[in-house]
């Protein structure tokens, strides 16, 4: 078993970078909002294809004001485009960001459960050669050991 995840994180590099993410969350908190999952389907996305058309669009309406229709907020659209194009840069950080901890925590999580994996095994081994204490651990350690096998057993168990 190759371990890739084997430089651990100081707890104080945690913690902090938790402040600092709760500290970045709570300067922005403002001016974020929150939308339900049916809003976020229903509404039009800029992404990287249409900001060069937004771009234009917004050029174009603050230099021909004789064009631009009077039902049209430009104040609105002007904070609209700037908070737009200055979030992007933003957003794709944090997703790099966000995709390196997912990583990162899901091979940690990998290790931790094969390595975890490896002692239920032994303490079986260990168990039926009767070693001192090795049973009552592999027992505990059965109980909690996740097998869809043995949920399908008990589901059919309590259903009878």
């Amino acid at each position: 078993m190759k371990n890739l995840h084997a430089k651990a994180i100081p707890a104080q590099t945690l913690e902090q970078a938790h402040a600092l993410l709760k500290q970045a969350a709570e300067l922005l908190a403002p001016y974020t909002l929150a939308l339900t999952p049916a809003e976020r389907q229903e509404i039009p996305k800029m992404g990287e294809k249409t900001l060069a058309f937004v771009d234009k669009a917004h050029q174009y309406a603050q230099e021909n004001p004789a064009i631009r229709p009077p039902y049209l907020d430009m104040d609105a659209f002007d904070i609209d485009f700037a908070d737009a194009h200055d979030l992007w840069p933003l957003q794709l950080l944090i997703r790099q960001f966000g995709e390196a901890i997912s990583d990162t925590a899901m091979v940690a999580g990998s290790e931790a459960y094969q390595a975890a994996r490896l002692f239920y095994n032994a303490s079986k081994t260990a168990a039926a050669q009767n070693v001192p204490g090795a049973k009552a651990i592999h027992e505990d350690l059965r109980a909690r050991f996740p097998s869809s096998r043995r949920k399908t057993e008990t589901a059919q168990a309590q259903a009878a």
